[in-house]
């Protein structure tokens, strides 16, 4: 039994060092992983959400639909650079909406600017009567429409033509095909320019890229006169996918009424605030900390200590676990881990109760021991399953609601009280084993228990 322990602490050990290791210091880079991740309220940044305009999406197909949304915007964003962006579908009453959060993104106006990117590329022709860049359309099914991305095959490349000049090769669906066919048969020798949105892609050198168009194209075309890295970039928008449907808002007063781009609404959380809840959440969970651990050694006094070791060795590993998994905190997600750690310590508490019960029973310290931890096993498994089926609740309705902290809470908290589970019935019970089998402190009055409380019963 005791050679077995001492297994048993090796593997603490050694865990506890490799989670020490990935989190200090706590923005350096393990595993690939840089820092812990912070939520909007922790952070900052800009939140926004949109409605999708299904009107023409069979029933069947919209869950589909909009995961392939999600894809998109998920990847187009990751093309700008984004640090950690959040993209998720809310299905309620039938409607569905994209929620995006931008962490660092605290300029509402910006990141909305940068939102309009992720719709659709669109090509634009010049109107020398608007003096202006107008939509380049032609006609699909006796219908007008403008040529976009949403007709590209998602099938890109970037190659070097026989003078050593980077060129863009690509090719349009069946639609789009038709499209181009159109406009760029009016169109030849005159430009054609590409949009994000409301605003013209410009290359490197600040330029707005509208390639000459020099014949028909049909299903396959190619775009030279670009550098490397502008031709990179825009193969990597056009292979990051297309939105099927537009994004934008229903107008309240006239449901019939669609406008695209503009969010269902929004909401941006300043990175000074952001700071000063970290300030104040490690303040209060700091003094949470002290006095838990206080009581944990005034009242338990050698088991108190063991818990307090092992509320550190927690400690350390869920934080390796939020940083290494990785786990988006919010404020609701620290609330989590503070309320998981209570219950680590409420844990430990039912253990240390039954062990002094048994010790007052007559038994042995190390008897008391074992059978205070396997009598006070049921009633934690059992309060925790009941936590983790809340954790399940919460997190289902906070993706069905859309109110993603909660699902934070309810991860942080599923988390913690896992790991909890596994510090008072494997490390704490592994520390008390090892110092009754060496027999180092043997008095009842460490463990908690008054001499008149250990005389045996006639």
């Amino acid at each position: 039994m005791l050679r077995k322990n001492i297994y048993i602490l090796i593997f603490i050990v050694v865990l506890f060092g490799f989670a020490l290791w990935s989190i200090a210091p706590v923005d350096k880079e393990v595993l690939g992983r840089e820092g812990l991740r912070l939520g909007l309220d922790l952070a900052g940044g800009s939140y926004l959400v949109y409605q999708a305009d299904m009107s023409a999406v069979p029933e069947e197909d919209r869950g589909q639909i909009m995961e392939g949304v999600k894809s998109v915007i998920q990847r187009r964003i990751d093309a700008l650079g984004i640090t950690e962006p959040v993209v998720q579908v809310q299905r309620r009453e039938g409607e569905y909406n994209i929620a995006i959060q931008l962490p660092g993104i605290a300029d509402i106006e910006e990141a909305k600017r940068m939102v309009g990117l992720f719709t659709v590329l669109q090509f634009r022709e010049w109107d020398d009567a608007e003096e202006d860049w107008v939509p380049a359309t032609g006609t699909l099914n006796d219908e007008e429409m403008v040529l976009s991305s949403r007709y590209f095959s998602e099938d890109t490349y970037v190659s070097i033509d026989q003078f050593g000049k980077p060129f863009l090769a690509f090719s349009w669906d069946d639609e789009g095909s038709q499209l181009s066919e159109q406009i760029t048969g009016r169109l030849i020798g005159e430009q054609l320019a590409i949009f994000l949105g409301d605003e013209p892609l410009e290359g490197e050198d600040g330029r707005i890229i509208a390639p000459v168009v020099r014949d028909v194209i049909r299903d396959r075309g190619v775009i030279d006169g670009l550098s490397l890295t502008d031709a990179q970039r825009l193969s990597q928008f056009l292979n990051a996918g297309r939105i099927d449907v537009p994004l934008g808002r229903w107008v309240e007063n006239d449901p019939r009424t669609f406008e695209p781009d503009i969010p269902l609404y929004e909401w941006t959380v300043d990175a000074t605030l952001g700071a000063d809840s970290v300030s104040k959440s490690i303040l209060a969970a700091g003094i949470g900390i002290a006095l838990l651990l206080l009581f944990m050694i005034v009242y338990y006094r050698l088991p108190g200590v063991i818990a307090c070791m092992s509320l550190g060795i927690y400690g350390v590993i869920i934080m390796s676990i939020f940083k290494l998994v990785p786990v988006t905190l919010t404020l609701p997600g620290i609330a989590g881990f503070i309320l998981s750690l209570g219950m680590a310590v409420d844990a430990n508490i039912l253990i240390f109760e039954r062990v002094k019960e048994e010790v007052r029973g007559g038994r042995s310290l190390a008897a008391a021991v074992e059978a205070g931890f396997n009598r006070a096993w049921t009633a934690i498994r059992d309060s925790n399953i009941t936590t983790f089926i809340a954790c399940f609740i919460l997190f289902w309705l906070g993706g069905q609601l859309g109110a993603f902290m909660v699902r934070g809470f309810a991860v942080t908290l599923f988390i913690g009280v896992a790991l909890s589970m596994f510090t008072a019935i494997v490390i704490t019970r592994t520390l008390l084993r090892l110092i009754m089998g060496s027999h180092i402190i043997t008095n009842p009055i460490a463990y908690g228990v008054t001499p008149l409380q250990t005389k045996r019963t006639s």
